[in-house]
This record gives structure tokens, sequence and C-alpha cells, in this order.
């Protein structure tokens, strides 16, 4: 299996890799969506997606907290008004961002805030699965930065 990993990144000046999350990032914060700054796409980019995902969530697949699409491969930041872009739905069926809030007492959880770069441009909307069943094969290159947060 190749891995897709070189050149690309992405980070957050507003949740720093490895950091906590500051709490007006958080569900129970005030739910703001944190600055999102990415570089150095593939060649062939087409367009980036970005998926904010918690795998420690007691749920069989983890929560998805925030999905994004039709980012421009010329992008150096993450503007959710700018032409194209759209949100998918998060796990809870909603398509906006949703900030970290794990079950009180559950332990820290990890963030995973994942950069795609794509070969070929998502059709709608999909949720977090099956954005991974039908655009796998079309990912050129992914990154990730990640958040910390409990309760």
């Amino acid at each position: 299996m190749a891995l897709f990993i070189d050149k690309l990144q992405i980070s957050s000046p507003d949740v720093p890799n490895l950091d906590l999350f500051p709490v007006e990032f958080t569900a129970d914060g005030g739910n703001s969506v944190p600055r999102l700054e990415f570089s150095g796409p593939p060649e062939g980019t087409v367009e980036y997606a970005v998926i904010l995902h918690d795998p420690d969530a007691p749920l069989p697949q983890g929560f998805t907290h925030w999905v994004v699409y039709g980012i421009s491969p010329d992008a150096t930041s993450l503007d959710l008004a700018a032409p194209g872009v759209r949100q998918g739905p998060n796990g809870a069926g909603a398509t906006q961002y949703y900030g970290p809030q794990p079950p009180v007492g559950h332990g820290l959880h990890h963030y995973y805030f994942w950069i795609y770069a794509l070969s070929r441009a998502v059709e709608g909307s999909p949720n977090r699965e099956e954005f991974l069943a039908e655009y796998g094969d079309s990912i050129l290159e992914q990154a990730r930065t990640v958040g910390h947060w409990q309760r």
C-alpha cells in the first residue's frame, strides 16, 4: 500500500499541533471555527477536502465533527465563503462545524484535522465514510494536525 505523504501541510494558529483546543473552539465554549492554513499541494491537485474526526469517540467509526469540500488547490487557508466551498454532514447530520465535546469523564480525545489533496472534484456533499469510500482512490496526498480536548 502506498503512503500518501510528502510536502502537503495543514496547521492551525488557533489549535497548535498536539495542544489543547482553546475553549472557544469547543461545543461547550461557543463552537467558533478555528483558522486552518495549508501548503505544499502535490502536482495534479484539483481540490482539497478537510475533515475533523475524533477516533476516540465511543462509537464504532468515531465521530466526525466537520467535513469541507471544494477548496481550491491555490488556497493557503480555509475560507468557507470562497466559491465552490461547501460543507458535508458531520456525525450529527448537520452541515457545519461541531467543536469537540467528548463525554464527561471519558478522558483525553484526539481531534484530527485531515487535509486531502484530490485528483478529482468531489460531487455533492458526502459524509466522511462516503467520501473515503468514493474518493479514496483520488487522494494524491494527505496530512494532518491534531488537537486535544477532554471534559
